[in-house]
C-alpha cells in the first residue's frame, strides 16, 4: 500500500459501513508503511489489510474486500500475506478483533478466541463536569503510556503518541497520590466520535467515562468494551448507549493477557 491507495481504503471501509476517515487510513500507513497491503484482481485493486508491530506483538486490521470481488479467496490471501510478513520479522503474537463473518477464516489460520467485545453506539446525555479529570499535557504522556503498557501488556507508545498528537485536547486523565490511574482520548469518525482507548482502575473508569460524557454531550459516539468488564457495560447502558454488534478478540502465537477489568474502551478493532 502507498499513499495512492488511501482512497481505495476509504472507499472500501465506507462500503462496509465502517467509521474510518482519511486521517485513520493515513495513520495506518504511517505507523507501518512496509506492512499495509493491497490485493488486485484482474488488474484492479479490490482489497486491503494493515498491520502494526508493537515489539513482539502485532495487530492485523482493515481486512476489506470490495463486495463485487468477494468469494474468490482474496481476504484469505491478504491474511496469509500479512502473516508471512509478521512471521518473517519474528513477531511472537498476532492479534485481531474479528467480526463473526471473518472468524472462521481466522480460526483456520491459527487464531484462537480470547474474549468478546461489544460495540456500543448512542448519543451521550448532558452530564456535569468531573472536577478530578484534567487535560493531559505532553509532559504527562509518557506516564500515561507506561500505565497503558502495564494494563495491555503491549508497548503501544507509537500508536498512543500519534493519537495524542493528532488530538491533544482530547487527552484527559486522573492522577491520585502523585500517580496516573487512568486516561481517555477520542477522535472523529465518519459516523460517530470514537471514544477510546480508555485505560483506568476500577474507581477511575466511571469518572473518565463521565468526563467523556460531559465533553461530548449531545454527540453520537461509539465505544468498544470487553463484555467481561461488567462495570463498563453497565455504565454505557445506563447512559443510553446500545450494543450494535460484537467482536471476538483473537490471538495467534504467544497469548497476551490484558487486565480486562481496566479496559474501559478499546482503541478500536484496528489496534486493540
Amino acid at each position: 500500500m502507498t499513499a495512492a491507495d488511501l482512497p481505495l481504503g476509504l472507499r472500501l471501509s465506507a462500503e462496509a459501513g465502517w467509521n474510518q476517515i482519511p486521517a485513520d487510513w493515513q495513520r495506518f500507513l504511517d505507523l507501518q508503511p512496509d506492512g499495509c497491503f493491497v490485493a488486485e484482481y484482474d488488474g484492479t485493486a479490490v482489497g486491503t489489510t494493515t498491520t502494526c508491530i508493537f515489539g513482539s506483538v502485532a495487530w492485523i486490521a482493515m481486512v476489506l474486500v470490495a463486495e463485487k470481488a468477494r468469494g474468490r479467496g482474496i481476504g484469505t490471501a491478504l491474511m496469509e500475506h500479512a502473516l508471512r510478513f509478521l512471521d518473517e520479522r519474528g513477531v511472537a503474537t498476532v492479534r485481531l478483533d474479528a467480526r463473526p463473518m471473518g472468524q472462521p477464516i481466522y480460526e483456520r489460520l491459527g487464531f484462537v478466541e480470547q474474549y468478546r467485545i461489544a460495540h456500543y453506539e448512542g448519543t451521550l446525555p448532558a452530564a456535569p463536569r468531573v472536577a478530578s479529570v484534567e487535560d493531559a499535557t505532553s509532559g504527562c504522556w509518557e506516564e500515561l503510556m507506561d500505565l497503558d503498557e502495564q494494563i495491555t501488556r503491549t508497548d503501544r507508545r507509537r500508536l498512543l503518541r500519534r493519537l495524542f498528537t493528532e488530538h491533544p485536547r482530547n487527552v484527559r486523565f486522573i492522577r491520585r497520590d502523585g500517580h496516573s490511574c487512568g486516561y481517555w482520548t477520542a477522535r472523529p469518525g465518519k459516523k460517530t466520535i470514537r471514544i477510546g482507548p480508555c485505560i483506568a482502575t476500577a474507581s477511575a473508569g466511571p469518572l473518565l467515562l463521565a468526563d467523556a460524557c460531559h465533553r461530548h454531550a449531545g454527540q453520537r459516539v461509539s465505544i468498544d468494551v470487553p463484555v467481561a468488564n461488567e462495570a463498563a457495560v453497565q455504565w454505557l447502558e445506563s447512559h443510553g448507549l446500545t450494543a450494535q454488534h460484537t467482536l471476538m478478540r483473537m490471538c495467534r502465537g504467544t497469548p497476551v493477557v490484558e487486565q480486562v477489568e481496566c479496559l474501559w474502551a478499546s482503541s478500536g478493532p484496528e489496534k486493540g
